[in-house]
């Protein structure tokens, strides 16, 4: 009989060891991933010493023309070369002008001025320059200003394997199964302090779902910004908690996912 109790709990501690395994981010509750927008000095300067010294990993989507990438090329090639994820933002960062409050999109970055065939070119373009920064070819896309289509058409659809994911603006908590990995969520940051930012965490470890951060300023340099102690103080509860909290760049974090998701599939026919 003991034999037999000790056979049932075996078995019974492998099936929830299984069952966990499946709901769990590479062993953790949740899994959150930094990202930067736009190529900006404050990132060089204010976000990467301090993910730096909490060993943590950002993921940077950058714009080739932007003046925070062209100037200091050297420094973001130093960024890629430590770690950090350098991701593709396109070229000239278009975005369609045509939506109410898009005053400031100029003529020649309307995306709505676009053709299909421009703005894969574009996006393909950034993806050598980018290669050219990290000798990397694996690579990841977030859509400018969030927008996906031209006209009626999306036009990331035409280059599906140029990239393992794509990360969007709409600002949401999802599992492993639900993530569209052409459309990733990512919570916009704009004002918030460092208690605000870590209960998004909080809400993601209760949760047991993604958090994508998406920074823009980080003590200045565009209209959406956050402090640098709202920052540091999410930066350092993330080092103490990593226990619990997977932390890493979009790109391994999107590969993690489509490797379960593809078993998911299998595990369902």
């Amino acid at each position: 009989m003991k034999r037999i109790a000790f056979l049932c709990l075996f078995i019974l501690q492998g099936i929830l060891a299984f069952a966990q395994q499946k709901v769990t981010w590479n062993g953790k509750q949740c899994a959150v991933v930094l990202t930067y927008d736009d190529a900006l000095n404050v990132h060089l300067d204010n976000v990467i010493p301090v993910l730096d010294s909490a060993k943590l990993k950002g993921t940077f989507y950058l714009s080739g023309y932007f003046p925070g990438f062209r100037q200091r090329i050297t420094d973001w090639r130093k960024a890629a070369a430590d770690g950090h994820e350098m991701a593709n933002h396109t070229l000239f960062h278009p975005c369609t002008g045509q939506i109410p409050g898009r005053e400031w999109v100029k003529p020649e970055s309307n995306m709505g001025a676009y053709s299909v065939t421009r703005m894969v070119d574009e996006i393909r373009m950034m993806n050598v320059l980018l290669q050219t920064l990290d000798g990397k070819t694996q690579r990841t896309f977030a859509y400018p200003c969030g927008d996906t289509k031209i006209g009626d058409v999306t036009y990331l659809d035409l280059m599906k394997d140029d990239f393992v994911a794509a990360r969007g603006v709409k600002p949401e908590f999802l599992s492993l199964g639900q993530i569209d990995l052409m459309n990733v969520g990512a919570i916009g940051i704009n004002g918030q302090s460092g208690d605000e930012l870590i209960a998004l965490v909080k809400k993601a470890m209760e949760t047991k779902t993604l958090l994508v951060f998406l920074f823009h300023g980080v003590g200045g340099e565009h209209n959406l910004n956050v402090s640098v102690d709202a920052h540091r103080k999410l930066v350092h509860f993330l080092q103490q908690n990593q226990s619990q909290i997977w932390v890493a760049p979009f790109l391994e974090v999107t590969q993690y996912i489509k490797e379960a998701q593809q078993k998911m599939k299998k595990g369902n026919k």
